[in-house]
């Protein structure tokens, strides 16, 4: 944490603050070890201050052994507790809750409402993260295997979704809370797979369908992400060709993905296999994310991205064609950017028919 600590720092220095204070949840989470209801300081010195309410002290002193923690009233204003830790200080801040602004603007010499230190931080990640995610990803690979062996015509989806998730919830994996879907995974069939973002619906499975399971779950605050797309009892040959064309899209993006590689060559090695054969206008998403401790994070592997990729960044391919109201192609890898880049999940990304 304190090698962590020093990284935010340099960065908060690099955008020309001497001290960091965080609001959002996953950036207390990544300064202290505590994820909860609270607001993080971090000093120019590198010690790492909570303040908490009360309900929520004790549980903070368990997580961040290593913090100073501040108990107060809930739902009051932290000012003199913030005058008193950065007073002195030039702040980088997350906050976007109007009121905490103002808090921050009458304690500290000056602000600035920029969270890029976390940004650039979080993007890197080190060895305990990467080993979380590769544990993340393992039982996500589980989980494909089981859909092979529970799912069939006739089920619904939000039924292939409740046997997933209390696998995954066996093994300490859990909702991502992502505020855009009511639903903890993607379970999309037939029709409802060209929707890349759909939602589980009581939709029973049928013959000749196909079914995208998009599996996005946290474990220990980190979150992996993968997909794959099945067949139900016998898959045409449109579809078949179509999900060849994703498959051969996504080992180009994989194939590009190395250190020092621009996002937007790896966006276009995907989407220029799609574009030969026909779909480009199908193809209606980015082709990666980063991940981490949100579902989605910085760098966008886009056509419009001006990043590039770094040794220790986590990221998705997941090219896929969507074609409207008939049927829809996604398959996706989370990995560990290095100099050759291996995907994190071992499960087959050949059609699997069931």
């Amino acid at each position: 944490m304190g090698k962590r600590n020093n990284t935010l720092l340099d960065h908060a220095r690099k955008a020309g603050a001497s001290a960091l204070v965080a609001y959002e949840p996953e950036n207390l989470f990544y300064m202290t070890g505590f994820w909860g209801e609270a607001v993080g300081v971090l000093s120019g010195d590198g010690q790492a201050v909570i303040i908490a309410p009360a309900l929520e002290a004790e549980r903070a002193r368990a997580d961040a052994p290593g913090c100073e923690i501040i108990s107060m009233e809930r739902n009051t204003t932290p000012s003199s507790a913030l005058a008193r830790l950065v007073g002195s200080d030039v702040v980088c801040t997350d906050a976007k809750n109007p009121a905490d602004v103002r808090a921050l603007k009458k304690a500290c010499r000056q602000l600035k409402q920029d969270p890029s230190p976390f940004v650039e931080s979080r993007m890197i990640k080190d060895s305990g993260e990467i080993k979380i995610l590769q544990h993340t990803s393992k039982v996500i690979d589980e989980m494909f295997e089981l859909c092979t062996q529970v799912m069939r015509a006739g089920q619904r989806e939000s039924e292939l979704q409740a046997k997933l998730m209390a696998f995954a919830a066996e093994r300490e994996l859990f909702d991502t809370g992502y505020r855009y879907t009511t639903n903890p995974l993607i379970i999309a069939s037939g029709p409802n797979s060209a929707i890349p973002h759909a939602q589980v619906t009581q939709r029973k499975f049928v013959r000749g369908d196909l079914v995208t399971v998009d599996i996005t779950l946290r474990h220990c605050g980190y979150v992996s992400d993968a997909t794959r797309t099945f067949g139900v009892g016998h898959v045409g040959d449109k579809e078949r060709r179509v999900y060849a064309t994703v498959k051969e899209a996504q080992d180009r993006g994989m194939t590009a993905l190395t250190i020092g590689a621009s996002c937007k060559s790896v966006d276009a090695a995907s989407r220029d296999c799609i574009f030969s054969a026909g779909y480009g206008a199908r193809f209606v998403h980015a082709t990666g994310h980063g991940i981490g401790l949100d579902v989605h994070e910085q760098p966008s592997i886009s056509a419009r991205s001006t990043q590039h990729l770094a040794r220790g960044m986590a990221i998705t391919v997941e090219p896929g064609i969507y074609i409207p109201k008939t049927f829809g192609v996604r398959i996706e890898d989370s990995v560990i950017v290095r100099k050759k880049s291996v995907p994190m999940h071992e499960f087959t990304k050949d059609l699997i028919v069931v």
